[in-house]
């Protein structure tokens, strides 16, 4: 058997792609007979439905394919599902034409198994086309793994074998095609429920400043494309996209650990319901007796927001062999970037902030954007940083007991063609002496990545060594504690024949070796070290996600950006993890009239009240009337001082984020944060007017409790949970309301 594919279209899932993902299924993933049943109970009915019942969920897999999911809550079964009883969940595109399948459960094989996701049972039933008149002959085999340790989920996989005489063109494979309406999922009467009153989130990297959590609403379509780099430099993403109601939720995506060209795409049709599915552009040409294998994708139900199929998902990429390490104990600590002062900040405007950064208890500095001569060789400024200034800042900061991150930008390379800001692209070294290192597109052009960047290919083992070096310059020579990598999304897929790719997916498939490099060289070097990624202004990619000590929110547009995000990381990375919540500035952002973001907050509690990390830009002492929008007055000075000491003081960075509220439902906006004994709670009113009414504190054990304001010590009184039921307080405020609950 083989799998043959056409390098052509601009997403294309390469053959060797395919088959990796192929074999890991049938040889790595095989089945084991468990040391003992699985719990999960399979009934198989000849005419449909086949069940798959877990402790938590039922997965009802119906005769056109179409996988329905059910929450099982207090006895009720809850789902958002509302199939077409004549459309398939999974099913190919040919000639442009949908092929749909008919299960036969007759020739349903179900059995125990156990792998690297634990106990579980395993399902093959073989599907037939409904049109007997399809092109070719072409046989499904679907594949479903239900698991004990992840009772939420189901796995799927899609054989398509070629019984045919003839070839056979296959377009698109489409998995986990979704029909979803609110008004099933909801304890409000179905009536007075709209279909697409529910709120998603979408994993894609896909435009600057959009949001990742949305409510929908008619009208509402979003591509979602994964992977490969798309317009504007942007690309990567989470491979997940859900949907909620106050009562249930449901998400898809795959779990595959590399960062494949797929799209999931979201639409709210003209009769209100949510259309979602998983579309992978094969382009792949079937011989008879010839298979075509789609990745693994999943289907979860679940209570809550978003927050919970994205823990799920990082859990399950665990298993997979998906290592995220454990952040620095440096990566918790207040960092002040100099990018307030912008592209031509200098040695004494860095070196001059040292004494407000220790009278404010900042730990870090980063040397922001352009200090450098050009992408690529990233060599200090004449003009700005002559000589040997770049490391004589750093041996300042060092003797003050600061410490300094270096901004830069991994793979881009200047080629001589276009520029970013008032910067004019040159050739630089690296790329006269290495041109074929580049990254080629199909016509044989440089393939071009952010900030209109030539690219070099993160797939040739040259371009590793060299980001290896850059690293022991910046790290070991200069003497930097870290990078803050900045503009990373994806890269585009790589055509050049002198690196003698299997595919020109390797190019993308590898970026994450060139993130893995920079992370353990650093760490290396030094162990405290914190390594920063920035997906500015969209979600991070998978690619590279498992190699960092920090997270940030990158570049939110506003505070409620950052408290989402704060969570979607808390998901992803784990509820202890290091996020930063970047400069506090950010939380408040306005369009100017030329249409620049121009920003002015002081919005901290949105940070700290989530576990995240504080950081600022501002300038000082008085830099004049250029930087008078971040210049640190006297007013700011005493606001600055007073938050980032309440967050050193608590440092819930450090604590555990417990996703206690539903988003979009609950009211006010709550996060929870358990350390040291204490939860403390944040709630956010949902405007600027002044919020009034209870809030639910949950997550307590049965006890008394003393509340207090932590933002200024004032005592609220006591409270009590019993019976496992929350205690509600009532209370008045504007904007937030931060409290620390203790025995």
């Amino acid at each position: 058997m083989s799998i043959r594919s056409n390098f052509f279209g601009r997403l294309v899932l390469m053959s060797v792609l395919l088959l990796t993902a192929a074999c890991s299924r049938h040889e790595a993933r095989s089945p084991s007979t468990p040391s003992r049943p699985s719990e999960i109970k399979v009934t198989v009915n000849d005419s449909g439905p086949l069940v798959v019942q877990t402790s938590t969920a039922e997965f009802h897999v119906l005769p056109s394919g179409y996988v329905q999911g059910f929450l099982l809550k207090d006895g009720k079964k809850l789902t958002l599902d509302e199939p077409d009883a004549h459309t398939s969940s999974d099913y190919l595109v040919a000639a442009g034409k949908a092929i749909q399948f008919k299960l036969d459960f007759a020739q349903a094989k179900v059995r125990e198994s156990e792998g690297k996701l634990g106990r579980g049972k395993h399902v093959e039933i073989q599907a037939q086309p409904t049109d007997n008149a399809s092109e070719g002959g072409i046989q499904q085999t679907l594949t479903i793994e239900a698991y004990d340790d992840f009772p939420n989920i189901v796995l799927a996989a899609m054989e398509y074998r070629n019984t045919g005489q003839s070839e056979v063109k296959i377009d698109q494979a489409v998995a986990q095609s979704r029909r979803l309406n609110a008004a099933l999922g909801n304890s409000r009467p179905a009536a007075k429920v709209q279909p697409d009153e529910m709120w998603s989130f979408h994993g894609s990297s896909y435009e600057w400043g959009k949001d990742d959590v949305i409510k929908l609403s008619r009208g509402f379509s979003q591509p979602n494309v994964m992977g490969e780099m798309i317009k504007g430099g942007y690309g990567g993403g989470i491979p997940v996209v859900a949907f909620w109601t106050g009562s249930v939720g449901e998400a898809i995506g795959h779990v595959e650990t590399l960062p494949l060209a797929v799209s999931i795409p979201v639409k709210t049709e003209n009769d209100g319901r949510i259309a979602a599915s998983m579309t992978i552009p094969a382009n792949t040409t079937l011989k008879p007796g010839e298979i075509y294998s789609t990745p693994r994708s999943f289907l979860a139900v679940y209570s809550g927001d978003y927050y919970e199929p994205l823990r799920l998902w990082s859990s399950v990429l665990a298993k997979e062999g998906w290592n995220l390490p454990k952040p620095s104990s440096e990566a918790y600590n207040v960092s002040w970037c100099g990018w307030g002062y912008e592209f031509n900040v200098t040695p004494a405007q860095m070196t001059g902030t040292i004494p407000k950064l220790k009278e404010f208890n900042i730990k870090w500095a980063t040397l922001d954007d352009r200090w450098f001569d050009n992408y690529g060789d990233w060599n200090p400024r004449g003009d700005t940083f002559p000589g040997n200034s770049i490391k004589k800042m750093v041996d300042d900061f060092h003797k003050e007991g600061e410490l300094v991150q270096l901004w830069w930008l991994p793979l881009g390379v200047e080629d001589g063609q276009g520029k970013w800001e008032s910067h004019k692209y040159i050739v630089s070294k690296v790329v006269q002496e290495h041109p074929d290192w580049l990254i080629l597109d199909k016509d044989g052009k440089h393939g071009r990545i952010t900030r209109d960047l030539a690219a070099l290919c993160p797939a040739v083992p040259e371009v590793r060594s060299y980001y290896k070096k850059l690293i022991e310059k910046f790290i070991r020579d200069w003497g930097f504690d870290g990078s803050k990598l900045d503009n990373i999304y994806s890269v585009p897929a790589c055509y050049n024949p002198a690196h003698h790719h299997k595919s020109p997916q390797d190019s993308v498939n590898a970026m994450s070796d060139v993130y893995k490099t920079i992370f353990q060289t650093t760490r290396a070097i030094k162990p405290e070290s914190v390594t920063q990624s920035c997906p500015c202004g969209t979600p991070p990619s998978l690619a590279w996600l498992p190699y960092m000590d920090q997270a940030v929110t990158a570049d939110p547009v506003g505070a409620v950006q950052v408290r989402r995000r704060v969570k979607m990381y808390k998901a992803l990375l784990g509820p202890e993890a290091a996020v930063y919540g970047d400069h506090v500035e950010l939380s408040i952002m306005n369009k100017s009239r030329k249409g620049d973001w121009v920003e002015s907050g002081n919005d901290f509690a949105s940070t700290i009240g989530t576990g995240a990390v504080v950081g600022t830009k501002f300038v000082w002492p008085d830099p004049g009337p250029k930087f008078k929008k971040v210049a640190l007055t006297a007013e700011k000075d005493a606001h600055w001082k007073k938050w980032i000491g309440i967050y050193n003081q608590k440092m819930l960075s450090k604590g555990t984020f417990r996703n206690l509220y539903v988003y979009g439902y609950d009211v006010p906006e709550g996060y929870a944060i358990e350390k040291d004994g204490k939860v403390y709670y944040a709630f956010f009113a949902p405007s600027a007017s002044t919020w009034k009414g209870e809030v639910e504190l949950r997550g307590l054990k049965d006890g008394a409790y003393r509340v207090v304001d932590y933002t200024d010590g004032r005592d609220l009184g006591s409270v009590e949970a019993s019976a496992g039921k929350a205690p509600r307080l009532k209370t008045e405020f504007k904007d937030h309301l931060l409290l620390e609950v203790s025995p």
